[in-house]
């Protein structure tokens, strides 16, 4: 059994609906209003948390025109556009923090934050922020894997990029340093990404390999990856988040917008609750339906001492005479009693 983990008092595992995660990103449009507009309507599409990136430009590359440092993907949204200059656009000023985090408190939404570096880790525990979360682009910083985990607060890891081997690596950082409720999620880090590379199938893999708590970061388009991956035992989604993808912004061609977010949190949840048990069982539901299974009943009069027949019996609906398993038996059988057409057969008619 995978132990649970616990953000802000809501227990994280298998016997609870996933937890579903809002990915706030650049999508604020470097406005204070706009990312706390994003809060408010994260919480009322029912997200269990907002997250934000705790990143400068400066702290994860370098501002530099060497072909290295140049987007080159032919299929990337971003494509020509220097790292720095797209960090420079996306990141949220440190000075917004307190005020965001204060926001999702008042609307009972947690707040937490990717980081990405070990300087971010100490800004975050001032603002006693409950979780961490390491992006699939950091999980190989193991000297930042090894500060989060420090802290004692639990840890999501994206996966995205990695070996199994990397992943490995990070999980046993993350334990040894003194980790003890982790998470990891599936991840394609492309954007977006292709529905046919998502890979759920690797969601079990994940749990059984690293024995803790799975879900999913997903970046394919639509909530179709989403809500399937319950289904293999996500208990963490987390989406890119916009109010309207009319606002724009670095993230929006991926992110969802109010609507479909809010049919992702009903979904995701609707798939979870359908989940059920693995019993092979009559449900408490099913049982008003008895009536409409077969079962075995009088279809012609048939007088005490009469021998029963197929032209006097007959398996038919409703579901209250006795089962068609018994049909062949009764055959050739004395009645024991009158019998008018639609009757039930019990064992005290012959």
């Amino acid at each position: 059994m995978v132990e649970p983990i616990t953000i802000n008092g809501r227990e994280i595992s298998n016997t609870n609906r996933p937890y579903v995660i809002a990915e706030m990103s650049g999508n604020h449009n470097n406005s204070l209003r706009k990312a706390l507009s994003i809060v408010r309507a994260a919480s009322e599409c029912g997200a269990d948390a907002i997250k934000l990136q705790a990143y400068t430009p400066e702290q994860i590359t370098i501002k530099s025109s060497n072909n290295d440092f140049i987007i080159s993907d032919e299929e990337s949204l971003w494509k020509d556009r220097s790292l720095y200059d797209l960090y420079q656009e996306a990141y949220t000023p440190r000075e917004w923090f307190e005020e965001i985090i204060l926001e999702a408190q008042k609307l009972n939404i947690d707040c937490f934050s990717s980081v990405f570096d070990e300087l971010d880790v100490e800004f975050l525990e001032e603002l006693n922020v409950p979780a961490y979360k390491i992006a699939s682009f950091e999980n190989n910083h193991l000297p930042l894997i090894r500060k989060v985990a420090s802290t004692k607060k639990p840890v999501i890891i994206s996966t995205g990029v990695s070996t199994e081997e990397e992943i490995k690596e990070a999980v046993e950082n993350a334990r040894e340093s003194g980790c003890t409720q982790l998470a990891l999620l599936k991840c394609n880090s492309s954007y977006p990404a292709k529905i046919d590379e998502t890979n759920l199938m690797s969601i079990p893999v994940l749990r059984e390999k690293f024995d803790c708590i799975v879900g999913l970061s997903d970046h394919s388009m639509g909530i179709g990856a989403a809500v399937g991956s319950v289904v293999l035992g996500s208990s963490i989604i987390e989406k890119h988040f916009i109010v309207s993808r009319g606002d724009k912004g670095v993230d929006s061609s991926f992110s969802s917008d109010v609507s479909e977010f809010s049919l992702l949190v009903s979904e995701v949840n609707n798939v979870w609750e359908a989940l059920g048990t693995s019993e092979l069982r009559i449900t408490e539901g099913e049982k008003g339906s008895k009536m409409f299974k077969r079962s075995i009943y009088a279809c012609d009069y048939v007088k005490k001492g009469d021998k029963f027949s197929v032209s006097n019996i007959k398996v038919i609906r409703p579901g209250f005479g006795l089962h068609p398993r018994h049909f062949d038996e009764i055959l050739g059988k004395t009645s024991l009693r009158d019998l008018s057409p639609g009757d039930r057969i019990d064992k005290s008619c012959f």
